[in-house]
């Protein structure tokens, strides 16, 4: 047997160079990465005595709550957990000092969640759990984090429209978000929120001044987004 072009995968059957798609590859890689992820955050959550369910929430609080309080079932969306789950990772917390609850103003009737001032000084810690991961996206030119970004995006949004990975508060889907309206090519798009522009580079993930665009506006926008970056080529 010809076993020219063929490589042995992960369960050591052998794959063929040649029909083995890229796709396949990469899943694999993010899955090495979120082994990585997995295995710190438990390691991080053993030092300071917190699971990483509830390290998610705190660090989730502090991105959305900064001003308003969340609502338990906010909070299991946005982790993308059972309300059981989060119910559950909230009382701890709570026993802890480190978020607290009250009535929502909006509605007496429902809890709102928010960071007491412990809360928030662990909720920064926790935010730099992944920062191991920085000097190896460094390690790639600007122009390819600007790439691996826009696919990250390209990924997320996907995910999101088939319902599995909660709802990221991205540029691409806020109503401030003007893609490509600026000449500049390090600096095509702008931010009506913050009056400023900016570039592929500077896409955020996660927002805490994100507003949700109609569906309409953000499929255009989108659209824009990707047939433009397509003909002028990838800005760093």
């Amino acid at each position: 047997m010809n076993y020219l072009g063929l490589l042995s995968n992960d369960d050591g059957a052998p794959v063929d160079l040649a029909t083995d798609s890229v796709g396949r590859r990469v899943m694999i890689g993010l899955t090495k990465i979120g082994l990585a992820l997995k295995s710190r955050a438990w390691q991080e959550a053993g030092r300071r005595k917190l699971t990483p369910t509830q390290a998610q929430m705190l660090a989730l609080l502090r991105v959305r709550a900064a001003q308003h309080g969340l609502r338990l079932r906010e909070l299991a969306a946005g982790m993308g957990v059972m309300p059981a789950t989060a119910s559950e990772a909230l009382r701890v917390l709570v026993d802890k000092g480190l978020v607290r609850k009250a009535r929502s103003g909006a509605d007496a009737r429902s809890l709102s969640v928010t960071l007491t001032a412990r809360g928030r000084r662990e909720a920064d810690r926790v935010a730099g759990w992944p920062d191991f991961l920085v000097d190896a996206i460094e390690a790639l030119s600007a122009v390819e984090q600007a790439v691996f970004l826009r696919g990250l995006i390209k990924m997320i949004r996907s995910l999101q429209e088939r319902g599995e990975v909660p709802i990221s508060r991205m540029c691409v889907s806020c109503r401030f978000f003007r893609p490509n309206v600026h000449a500049a090519q390090d600096r095509p798009h702008h931010c009506a929120f913050v009056d400023a522009a900016f570039g592929d580079r500077h896409l955020r993930l996660e927002c805490s001044d994100h507003h949700t665009a109609p569906a309409e506006s953000a499929a255009r926008n989108w659209s824009v987004l990707t047939t433009h970056n397509v003909s002028r080529g990838v800005t760093a």
